[in-house]
């Protein structure tokens, strides 16, 4: 195989939801009511009842700027690679980096639907979570089919709702809900207490994925005061660490054998020891009787949990301690750890590095693993031979990958009425 002849499916990328998203899916009554992208003060913010979020961009959708103007900064969707908001535009992005499929986490939602649970009406905040749901399905995975994989989010405040909102999702083809990684930390109740168990065998029953993305937990990190921000970016994969202990250790993954569950961005090279540290403890720790029905705490893991990874060389050199079949890929397109558009060369450099030559293991973690897990066929609609990275890039030869200034693409934008409220 030749770096042209991979497959490369993501299942972490996102999306910086677009100003008008709402306008297909409120029913009339609420259209008022819906989140709405204002500009004040020079920056775009969304607002619902009465709360505004500032667009963080300088954060999430760095992908077209250069590396000095990241930051925390707020700023406008005109100041964006259109790839960030345009589903079209995306999806052009991505044949220029070689990719096939994508799987995006929200943005503005949060990625425990966070700008409904804190709203003050939860009726009206229910409606607008499923309409948010109606767009990503219908419209963000709807306009390419075979290229999204489709994700929803749930309503955290009441489980019961989330159980529905689970079925509801199924019927329309999602494959898995974003939720929060340590929702205990957030003040919700934590997986071992039993309380989300009707969602979880919800999604066992629709075969739906838990995708819990790095970056919600942070706060159950005891840092110094004195602590750099470089802290949380660097010490949040570790949080995918305690995040299976608390699934595997815990009650869920032995009443729910059928449950699915995907460490999204936590990276792989945490596992091997993880894997040591938790056979050994249950071995060496008997008195305390843990039941894992007949198997190594690590086998039980194997059976459950995705890890995925942008780059991770140390942990693709211990990939058959891992398990190759664990193993997936990701992109994160627009976020600052990104590596569009060259992605397919970081891809293959990682791996010969690491001596994953053999066609078989680089097909699973590219591809394989992720639609297997998600029980997602991109193929339906893309033939093989039209879904390689050479394929792809042949097609998207006039997409300009180039990095600019966001006062560079204010101007790009503005002349292409793009981007504007």
């Amino acid at each position: 195989m030749n770096m042209d002849d991979m497959i490369l499916v993501s299942i972490d990328d996102h999306m910086i939801e677009p100003p008008q998203m709402y306008e297909h899916h409120v029913p009339q009554k609420w259209r008022d009511e819906a989140p709405k992208v204002v500009h004040e003060d020079g920056i775009d913010q969304w607002e619902f009842q009465g709360q505004k979020t500032s667009t963080s961009f300088g954060m999430s959708a760095t992908v077209g700027w250069p590396s000095e103007e990241w930051g925390f900064n707020p700023g406008t969707y005109s100041e964006l690679r259109p790839g960030c908001f345009d589903v079209h535009e995306r999806v052009r992005d991505m044949d220029a980096n070689g990719v096939l499929g994508s799987m995006c986490f929200p943005t503005m939602a949060g990625w425990n639907a966070r700008t409904f649970a804190e709203a003050r009406d939860k009726e009206i905040a229910h409606v607008m979570l499923q309409a948010y749901n109606d767009w990503a399905i219908d419209e963000w995975c709807g306009a390419y089919p075979g290229r999204f994989i489709p994700l929803g989010i749930v309503p955290m405040w009441d489980v019961d709702a989330a159980v529905a909102e689970v079925h509801r999702l199924a019927k329309k083809g999602c494959r898995s809900i974003s939720f929060l990684e340590t929702p205990h930390v957030q003040g919700f109740p934590s997986f071992l207490s039993g309380y989300w168990d009707p969602m979880l065998g919800a999604l066992s029953d629709e075969g739906m994925v838990l995708s819990l993305h790095i970056g919600a937990g942070f706060q159950i990190i005891q840092r110094a005061e004195e602590a750099p921000v470089d802290h949380l970016m660097v010490l949040a994969c570790q949080i995918s660490a305690i995040t299976a202990q608390d699934l595997l250790f815990g009650p869920t993954l032995r009443r729910f054998p059928e449950l699915k569950v995907a460490l999204s961005e936590g990276g792989i090279g945490w596992i091997p020891f993880y894997f040591d540290r938790i056979d050994r403890h249950f071995h060496n720790q008997e008195w305390l009787h843990s039941d894992f029905g007949g198997k190594l705490p690590s086998e039980v893991f194997r059976d459950h949990i995705l890890a995925c990874y942008i780059t991770d060389p140390s942990g693709l050199l211990l990939r058959d301690r891992i398990g190759i079949d664990l193993i997936a890929w990701e992109c994160d397109y627009p976020h600052t750890d990104t590596t569009w558009p060259e992605s397919p060369e970081f891809a293959w450099r990682e791996f010969q590095e690491a001596g994953v030559t053999d066609d078989t293991e680089i097909n699973k973690i590219t591809w394989e693993n992720a639609c297997r897990f998600y029980n997602w066929d991109p193929f339906v609609h893309t033939p093989k031979a039209e879904a390689t990275v050479g394929a792809l890039r042949s097609r998207a030869h006039d997409v300009d990958v180039t990095r600019m200034s966001r006062h560079e693409w204010r101007k790009r934008n503005e002349a292409a009425g793009v981007g504007a409220l």
